[in-house]
């Protein structure tokens, strides 16, 4: 469980170069694959529902909220 926690609290770091080259591409991030990170974005907030509704985690659910919210930056960039 605590590597569990690690890897997804560091995600949120690797999100951040994304959307700085998302942000900074001169061709309107057309490298970004909008469906991807759709999907992306889906499974983030089915994993923060998982959590509230049947584990009561807010710890979970908010490591997968700012998951989910750093996924509507880079669609909202791109």
């Amino acid at each position: 469980m605590a590597l569990f926690a690690a890897c997804n609290s560091i995600r949120v770091v690797g999100y951040l170069p994304q959307i700085h080259k998302a942000a900074t591409d001169k061709n309107g991030a057309s490298s970004i694959s909008f469906m991807t990170w759709m999907l992306f974005l889906l499974a983030h907030l089915s994993t923060v529902a998982y959590a509230l509704v049947n584990r009561s985690d807010w710890g979970l659910a908010a490591c997968f909220s700012t998951n989910a919210l750093c996924c509507i930056a880079i669609l909202a960039i791109a």
